[in-house]
């Protein structure tokens, strides 16, 4: 479940001292594994500049505050309310990787004017989406940081790389009121458990993103930074200059990168607490832990038990999981669970707050600021 380094932590580092106090279900946050985790991050990339990685996993400003100690000063978010929360807790330069349509543009707007000690930027990946963007600085009369979006394959959002694209980049430059900051190029959809075969998918994948660049600068733009790649092929695409990577899930760790990723060294840093409710055959067990408090978008196992790490899941409802397992009959009512989830980033937004643990004790409560869609702006 979990990677590690030869400094193996205790069996049991998951478990606290005072469960009995906690209403299940419950998020458990450590944040020494936080810290150790960010300073393997640095370690991987080998510069903290070329470092912006995703807020979106955590969603906390203390984890904003432990990432500017650790001397990461550039954050990517997806929503208004990340940004804000980012921009609350000190995050010097913030990229909205989201475009920002209809009421969001002047939401945008109001953010830069809001924290003016912070550097905002965000995508846009058509001309219609850059006049509005454009109008709207002009009207409030600020400048507006923004990021060709590319696509680069995932075909969710972006302009396809071509002929168009350095046209769009080349209107973003001599569009009032805009500072063209560079490119945006994910790649979400390059993962392989194979190393040398996930390195050709994604320098292969690549190479279009620098050779646009190349012809760029061959026609005098300038391309200030690229910034590119989630968790898997962070460390490739640090390797080229004047790129930065948006690795996220690294802070918390979850079994899900971990499978796609198993060359990568983290530690879980972030746990759900949940109780058996009902043992309704000989081997089955129903835990409190449904889709309102782990993420449900992906296959079963959706959260993996320690100690039921062989268990099957037989049902998910919004409050249930039902589990059957020959060891039904160690597991009486009541008994504390502690599971880490496949996929961490949506399993965090279904909680209010999280438990911060310290010493094997959960001793307050962080509260998931941006979990919201909006928290003043």
């Amino acid at each position: 479940m979990e990677n590690t380094h030869e400094d193996s932590p205790v069996e049991d580092w998951y478990a606290i001292d005072n469960a009995a106090e906690i209403p299940s279900p419950a998020l458990l946050i450590y944040p020494e594994r936080i810290r150790e985790n960010l300073t393997r991050l640095i370690e991987l990339v080998g510069d903290v500049k070329k470092l912006r990685p995703h807020v979106k996993t955590h969603k906390l400003p203390q984890v904003i505050a432990m990432k500017g100690e650790a001397g990461i000063s550039k954050f990517k978010v997806s929503t208004i309310a990340e940004a804000e929360m980012t921009a609350a807790a000190g995050g010097d330069d913030i990229l909205l990787a989201y475009q920002p349509v209809g009421p969001n543009v002047a939401r945008l707007i109001q953010l830069i004017k809001a924290f003016p000690e912070s550097r905002f930027s965000a995508i846009v990946d058509n001309s219609e989406s850059l006049k509005n963007i454009v109008s709207a600085a002009k009207q409030a009369d600020v400048t507006v940081a923004l990021f060709l979006d590319l696509n680069i394959g995932m075909n969710r959002t972006g302009i396809m790389v071509g002929q168009d694209a350095i046209d769009l980049y080349r209107q973003m430059e001599c569009s009032s009121n805009i500072v063209t900051a560079g490119l945006h190029a994910y790649d979400g959809h390059i993962y392989d458990s194979d190393f040398d075969q996930l390195q050709h998918r994604a320098e292969r994948n690549f190479a279009s993103v620098l050779e646009m660049r190349a012809t760029l600068r061959n026609l005098g733009s300038k391309v200030p930074t690229i910034v590119a790649s989630g968790t898997p092929t962070s460390r490739f695409m640090v390797r080229y200059p004047d790129v930065e990577v948006s690795a996220g899930t690294p802070v918390l760790w979850d079994f899900g990168q971990a499978e796609v990723s198993p060359d990568l060294s983290f530690l879980n840093a972030i746990v759900v607490l949940a109780r058996v409710i009902s043992r309704p055959t000989a081997n089955r067990i129903c835990l409190d832990v449904g889709h309102k408090s782990v993420a449900s978008e992906m296959a079963h196992p959706r959260i993996r038990f320690f100690g039921l790490e062989n268990a099957t899941a037989i049902s998910h409802s919004e409050e249930h999981l039902v589990l059957e397992t020959p060891r039904a009959g160690d597991f009486p009512v009541g008994t504390v669970l502690y599971g880490i989830p496949r996929h961490v980033c949506p399993t965090v937004a279904l909680h209010n707050f999280a438990w911060c643990v310290e010493k094997r004790i959960a001793t307050e409560k962080w509260p998931i600021v941006a979990r919201t869609r909006c928290i003043s702006i």
